[in-house]
């Protein structure tokens, strides 16, 4: 069993990372609708990696014995500007939710909860990938430019992203 306030922590982090999901889903629109598919295709796989994260946790909550409180998700924005700026926005909310994985490990060390500390090595990981990808994408597009061919040539890298999701995620319940 975990503290109550590390249940309340933990269920606080399944919102910002539903939230991330609906905000990927958002740029996928708008990506799409000014004509950039390969975006789209990009944030859609982050979208689906976004629910994964939810998931585990909610998992986790439940498996602890703590119950589980969704909270509403804020409607996310629905003009992004230009491609680099979607990618600095997507850096940006990714140090965001960085942050917050971090205050929940600090957490879970002064409560002594080495189960969730343990378990949250998981997003510590996934987070350092997350901001690496946001920043190798933002180099691309300063390189390349955001006009013609450099745009169209990012455009077509992201449209071969594809989800991999972890080997249980056949089975909503089976994600841990």
């Amino acid at each position: 069993m975990i503290s109550e306030k590390m249940a309340d922590a933990l269920n606080s982090q399944i919102n910002k990372e539903m939230y991330s999901a609906y905000l990927y889903m958002a740029m996928s629109a708008y990506s799409s609708n000014i004509g950039l598919n390969g975006f789209a295709n990009w944030f859609m796989v982050q979208y689906q990696e976004e629910m994964v994260h939810a998931m585990k946790l909610y998992n986790y909550i439940s498996d602890v014995g703590a119950p589980v409180e969704l909270m509403e998700i804020e409607k996310p924005p629905q003009d992004f500007g230009t491609a680099l700026d979607m990618f600095y926005a997507t850096l940006e909310h990714e140090q965001f939710i960085t942050r917050s994985i971090n205050d929940l490990v600090d957490l879970a060390i002064e409560e002594k909860d080495h189960a969730t500390h343990i378990f949250l090595q998981w997003y510590i990981t996934e987070q350092i990938e997350e901001e690496g990808n946001d920043n190798e994408i933002i180099d691309k597009l300063k390189l390349a430019g955001e006009e013609g061919n450099g745009l169209f040539m990012i455009d077509k890298e992201l449209a071969v992203r594809i989800f991999n999701p972890p080997a249980a995620v056949t089975d909503w319940t089976q994600v841990r």
